[in-house]
């Protein structure tokens, strides 16, 4: 197995499209899983030593030629096959081929498109084949070849995100999740299968993520920060893409429970919970689902929390809407959504909000076997306390 890492690590170094291929294929299989199926033949990552280094490398390569050069990151040496004039990729051994936009250029002998660079030297026309984004970039052709090696190799990161052998050492590899980070930043213009795999890689990592890694002293690829890395969460939360804001919902209830992460997500609870909010009432059990425990988890966090969030219109509506609902969504759901204004329960300043609904607390409180145990605490906390008797005639008038 180790020298079959080893040729799979150079393959994918070499920037040949017949290696790049078997190597993306050959990882494809290792590492593919039918959900739920625990398999005893999985490789994790221990076990391919530099392969992920090697397939973030691919993903990188694309997105170095999929954006303009002055916002592109400076190019990086190539560690194999870097004296390779054809790559396989593209129609770049068609010297006339009709899809190159540089046909022309290298249709012209090298002594007719020399040009004075204005410091005495000229420059040749084949110089063009020896560009570092040129190598492959030389055709539309070409260019999707890659895109199609980099979502190859997004793809394979996922599914190794999902072994649980992998799960803390992908979460502690600052380049895999800065590459991430970038996708998702970039998901209006980069590729959606790639910004999809990049999402869901993410989620499956999110239980072992420490946002502090991006200013920890491990070697960075990118200039990304905690911040920045929350502020491309909450982009794709508010993407109207059904994956990606279901997916980014499920992230924020999954960083939000390490208290590490609370400084870094917390600045951002006011575009956070309306965003939530609005989930709730999506259609389809996905969105409501991710979006009602992500408010289960930020509901725990501390009173701000559970202030803000009964502040916010319509959240508590839409909880019990989906409590009510004549096909309510699985159990869990509801039990959190209960659990949730539970939560609201607890604090004195939401009463007032909370006695609006007094009614619907009850009767759910005497038909619902299982959840009457939780309405019935809720109705506990809003009539039990100091001043319950005015919060009553608030509720019942309105006033």
């Amino acid at each position: 197995m180790d020298q079959n890492s080893k040729r799979i690590v150079m393959a994918l170094q070499s920037g040949l499209k017949s290696e790049l291929t078997w190597a993306l294929n050959t990882l494809t299989v290792l590492s593919f899983k039918e959900k739920e199926d625990v398999r005893k033949d999985a490789t994790p990552l221990a076990k391919l030593p530099g392969v992920l280094d090697a397939l973030l490398q691919v993903v990188d390569d694309w997105r170095d030629i999929a954006h303009p050069r002055e916002a592109a990151k400076l190019a990086r040496p190539r560690v194999l096959g870097a004296n390779c004039v054809f790559t396989g990729f593209g129609s770049e051994y068609e010297i006339t081929s009709p899809n190159d936009p540089l046909s022309r250029i290298r249709s012209v002998s090298d002594a007719l498109t020399s040009e004075d660079t204005g410091d005495g030297t000229k420059s040749r026309g084949s110089d063009w084949w020896y560009d570092e984004e040129g190598l492959f970039n030389l055709d539309e052709e070409g260019r999707a070849e890659r895109q199609q090696c980099a979502v190859a190799a997004s793809n394979v990161i996922r599914n190794f995100s999902f072994m649980p052998d992998n799960e803390t050492a992908m979460a502690q590899h600052r380049h895999c999740l800065e590459t991430i980070v970038q996708c998702m930043e970039d998901h209006d213009t980069e590729d959606e299968e790639l910004v999809t795999n990049a999402i869901e890689t993410i989620v499956n990592l999110a239980p072992f993520l420490n946002l502090r890694i991006f200013s920890s002293s491990k070697a960075s690829h990118a200039p990304i920060t905690e911040k920045r890395a929350v502020e491309a969460i909450v982009g794709m939360l508010e993407s109207p893409v059904k994956a990606w804001h279901c997916a980014a919902a499920e992230l924020v209830g999954r960083l939000i429970v390490n208290p590490d992460n609370e400084p870094f997500v917390l600045p951002f609870a006011p575009q956070v919970y309306k965003r939530l909010v609005d989930l709730l009432s999506f259609p389809g059990a996905d969105a409501q689902a991710a979006a009602v425990a992500a408010l289960y988890n930020l509901a725990e966090v501390n009173m701000d929390c559970r202030l803000r969030l009964a502040n916010e219109r319509w959240a508590i509506g839409r909880l019990l809407k989906i409590i009510q609902s004549p096909h309510p969504p699985l159990p869990e759901v509801c039990r959190k959504a209960a659990l949730t204004i539970e939560s609201l329960a607890c604090e004195p300043q939401n009463r007032a909000q909370l006695l609006t609904y007094e009614n619907k607390f009850a009767e759910i409180a005497f038909s619902d076997a299982r959840l009457s145990d939780t309405f019935a605490r809720i109705l506990y906390e809003l009539t039990s306390r100091a001043n319950s008797k005015l919060g009553a005639v608030r509720g019942v008038w309105g006033v």
